[in-house]
């Protein structure tokens, strides 16, 4: 289908959060803060470990380019929010719409690729230090960094080659404070039956397979900590109970908004607030509180800063 021959809807409503304007202030507040404590936390830690020669290990790579993924997807979404809480009239231009809804899917589907590496990283690290030198070698963790963005790339351009080939004549409003697959198909005139099963089945899935890969890993993980009662090995651990509380906060609710179809179930848009604030902004606090390393790093860029 031409875009051009069936697409009249030329921009879309975002109903936001909250129309009360007592919570309005009381969302911009809250949601400015988390924006700021994302940029800052997470551009900290990309400074500090591109800095530090002490910060030069895999585990350390892959948090610096999840720290960028952070910075960027929650870049797509709040800038935005932060400006429409206090609009009249939330209107976003059609274009401007799947753009968002394709660079959330980029660096969403992105970061969870990530987030598997990661968890392989540390499996690795535990259950087979030997190795561990040969199998994560630099040329290796660039590999990998390189296969998430190109598998983040693939899933966003599937995604929204299938939202933009729909029909949009009718109603344009999104009861969301910005534009995903789920919320804005609804609004296809015509029968989004087939599709919203295909998309369910490409995030839906990518969001529980990669999940029970992570689950896969730290259960091994477990298995072989109980075995192996060393220091290293539980301060291992506990860098994977730092992961653990990251993954459930960006993995359940993804899964549980697109595993679904959506001409069937409606979107939260208040679950959507988890993944898309309250995960970015607990990546800087747990790798930065649980980790001594990166707060000593942090602490010595400290001093440096305040020499100049």
């Amino acid at each position: 289908m031409a875009l051009g021959n069936f697409s009249r809807v030329t921009e879309f409503i975002l109903l936001g959060l909250s129309e009360t304007k007592e919570l309005q202030v009381l969302f911009f507040t809250f949601f400015f803060l988390a924006y700021a404590m994302v940029l800052l936390g997470n551009l900290l830690i990309i400074v500090a470990v591109r800095t530090d020669p002490k910060l030069s290990s895999p585990m350390y790579f892959l948090l610096c380019n999840l720290s960028f993924i952070d910075i960027c997807c929650t870049s797509v979404t709040s800038p935005r929010m932060l400006v429409d809480l206090f609009s009249q009239r939330k209107a976003i231009a059609f274009e401007d719409c799947i753009a968002q809804l394709f660079f959330l899917h980029f660096v969403g589907a992105s970061e969870m690729f990530l987030l598997t590496v990661m968890a392989y990283d540390r499996y690795t690290a535990i259950c087979k230090p030997l190795h561990y030198t040969a199998i994560m070698s630099r040329q290796a963790c660039w590999l990998l960094v390189s296969a998430c963005w190109v598998g983040g790339f693939l899933h966003s351009i599937v995604q929204t080659l299938f939202t933009v080939q729909l029909p949009f004549c009718g109603p344009n409003t999104i009861d969301n404070y910005f534009c995903d697959v789920p919320p804005v198909i609804r609004l296809a005139c015509t029968d989004i039956y087939v599709t919203a099963w295909l998309m369910a089945s490409n995030s839906g899935l990518i969001s529980l397979v990669c999940f029970l890969v992570l689950v896969t890993s730290y259960t091994f993980i477990l298995l072989t900590v109980r075995v192996r009662f060393t220091e290293g090995h539980w301060k291992a651990l506990s860098t994977c109970a730092s992961h653990v509380t990251v993954v459930t906060l960006f993995f359940v609710p993804c899964i549980f908004i697109y595993l679904r179809p959506s001409s069937t179930f409606p979107s939260d848009k208040h679950i959507c607030v988890i993944y898309t604030v309250f995960s970015p902004v607990m990546n800087p606090l747990i790798y930065t509180l649980r980790n001594n390393e990166v707060k000593a790093s942090m602490w010595k860029l400290w001093k440096r800063c305040r020499v100049f």
